[in-house]
């Protein structure tokens, strides 16, 4: 049997590591792009936030991509995946 035997919270990783970054996020129902400026327990806070139809070729521009608002929020509990995504 393998055990953990050391558990260590490590600060500012997950979405505080990206805290000022262009980000792109897979949520359950949408899929969003835009600077993450904010971050609480409950929600994200997407700067220039656009909702993602189409991403097209990874790494490249986003295919369709339509602004929602100057600042969206996003509610943590719907993201199934993040990361870096410059534009």
């Amino acid at each position: 049997m393998k055990k953990l035997v050391k558990c260590e919270e490590v600060e500012g990783e997950g979405l505080l590591s990206l805290l000022g970054e262009q980000v792109m996020v897979w949520c359950m129902n949408f899929n969003y792009h835009g600077k993450l400026v904010g971050v609480n327990d409950h929600d994200i806070l997407l700067e220039d936030c656009k909702i993602v139809f189409e991403t097209g070729k990874f790494g490249g521009p986003l295919k369709d991509a339509q602004k929602v608002a100057d600042q969206g929020y996003v509610r943590i509990a719907s993201i199934e995946s993040y990361c870096k995504y410059e534009v």
